[in-house]
């Protein structure tokens, strides 16, 4: 595989301003293209641009042909205690997310957990986003959504489950522990990524047409027999966490989704723990810390090995873009620059 294309460097602000202009000739009032545009650049700027700058000219293309309603807000449903049911009323799904995250806070403000199940909502773009948010305030974060169909069930070649993101985050220092993760080995954006770079993907990540593992991200594109993470383990995962989504927001399934023109109407799921509730909470930064401490004196296989954490590269990521500015691929930025 051969990259063709060429990496431009373009600055936190300059992005932000482009998103920013874009949506807001789409119908987005200044507060939500500018929250939009925030997420947008912030996910680029941590490095992961396949829910960023890469994502964004298909968010666009939702919006245009009428799946993303840019003025449409979440309306609630059902409340049951620290249980509530909102439909996304398709929705920008990062403002959504973003909405749904705050509200599960302030319930666990008051009661010490909140739940929020969003049903009829849109893709979240980068899960651990709501992590970052909810850790940053103190709380303990667990959110998931369902996806369409792209992902088989171990043993079979056909798609029927989906790669269904699962995040778990918590307070650590002045950052956060962040775990954010398809059930798929390497998520689709990811795959989409290397192949634009013209790149091998470091591990097998799913089947080709002859049904043998391998690290050809555009074999595995085309086939779409990606691998779940685990085998059999992250099949089951997945299967158990669209059965969660849809039946805790009253939404809509994979199954369902994947018969629809394009990928939307989406079931999702925001939990916050409220760890000042907790009587061991003065104790639980040492327990945090010398747990990270511990796996910090992991032996690496080799001298190039750096042992993290969930979450530790993004931070030096985004401080070394924010220094040289946000990689870009060039046919990517010139798409925006169209928009």
């Amino acid at each position: 595989m051969e990259n063709t294309e060429q990496i431009i460097l373009i600055s936190q602000n300059q992005m932000k301003a482009e998103f920013l202009k874009i949506l807001l000739t789409l119908g987005f009032s200044e507060q939500k293209a500018e929250e939009c545009a925030e997420i947008f650049t912030l996910n680029s700027l941590e490095g992961i641009y396949t829910h960023g700058v890469n994502r964004f000219p298909r968010f666009v293309k939702n919006i245009k042909e009428g799946y993303i309603k840019p003025d449409a807000v979440p309306s609630l449903i059902h409340r049951a205690g620290s249980l509530e049911q909102w439909d996304g009323n398709l929705g920008p799904g990062p403002l959504n997310a973003l909405f749904a995250t705050d509200r599960a806070m302030e319930m666990a403000q008051e009661n010490g957990i909140g739940m929020v199940a969003l049903a009829n909502t849109n893709h979240w773009m980068r899960g651990g986003t709501y992590g970052w948010q909810a850790a940053r305030k103190g709380f303990v974060f667990i959110g998931w959504t369902n996806t369409e169909a792209n992902m088989p069930a171990w043993g079979a070649t056909n798609y029927k489950l989906g790669n269904n993101p699962l995040v778990i985050a918590l307070p650590y220092g002045d950052e956060a522990i962040v775990l954010d993760f398809a059930m798929t080995q390497f998520s689709y954006g990811k795959m989409e990524a290397y192949q634009l770079e013209g790149k091998n993907l470091p591990y097998p990540g799913g089947f080709d047409k002859t049904g043998k593992l391998t690290t050809n991200p555009g074999d595995i594109l085309e086939t779409r027999r990606a691998l779940p993470i685990g085998y059999w383990k992250g099949a089951s995962l997945s299967l158990l966490l669209d059965i969660m989504a849809t039946s805790l927001s009253g939404g809509l399934s994979t199954h369902e989704i994947s018969n629809k023109k394009a990928e939307y109407s989406l079931s999702q799921v925001f939990i916050a723990i409220n760890l000042k509730n907790l009587k061991n909470f003065p104790a639980i930064d040492g327990s945090i810390y010398q747990i990270i401490e511990d796996l910090k004196g992991s032996t690496p296989e080799n001298k190039t090995t750096k042992i993290r954490y969930p979450g530790e590269n993004v931070v030096q990521v985004r401080k070394v873009n924010q220094e040289n500015g946000i990689p870009v691929n060039s046919s990517i930025w010139k798409q925006i620059m169209s928009l």
